[in-house]
């Protein structure tokens, strides 16, 4: 817990490739492993028309600030894979790999001059920049895979 710390906190769920897929905004004084639940919450699964299945997320991978005991068993309980990084035990630089992901998106998304620094007084409004923000970099992705 950041006690006293002003500011906001983005959370960001992203796929394989860094893409986001899920955004959240909570107060900076708050820990961010309390934003893991409603980002996996908030998670709409694909749906294959054809097999008619829905996808839901395979793994989640996060370093050690999510590192809880009820978080591992929340996870656990919804068969999502769980590779968080272990206080005490494993090294942080062992997640690294996976880790660049997250933080190359926070990287394009922190990239907008609206977002960094935040500009916007009443949270809806900063929430909706960073929804539109995330909605850029997806286009700008799909653009540059297509062309």
């Amino acid at each position: 817990m950041d006690r006293g710390r002003p500011g906001s906190k983005m959370h960001i769920l992203s796929d394989a490739a860094g893409l986001p897929l899920v955004v959240g905004l909570s107060g900076g004084n708050t820990a961010d492993s309390d934003g893991l639940k409603p980002m996996i919450g908030g998670y709409q699964t694909k749906h294959d028309p054809e097999r008619g299945r829905n996808y839901p997320v395979g793994k989640v991978h996060a370093d050690k600030a999510y590192d809880r005991p009820h978080l591992r068993r929340w996870l656990r309980g919804r068969r999502i894979a769980v590779r968080i990084a272990r206080i005490g035990v494993e090294p942080s630089d062992r997640l690294g790999r996976h880790r660049w992901v997250i933080e190359r998106t926070l990287a394009w998304l922190s990239g907008y001059r609206r977002l960094n620094p935040r500009y916007e007084r009443h949270h809806d409004n900063y929430l909706a920049f960073l929804g539109l923000a995330a909605a850029i970099v997806c286009h700008k992705r799909h653009a540059q895979l297509t062309t």
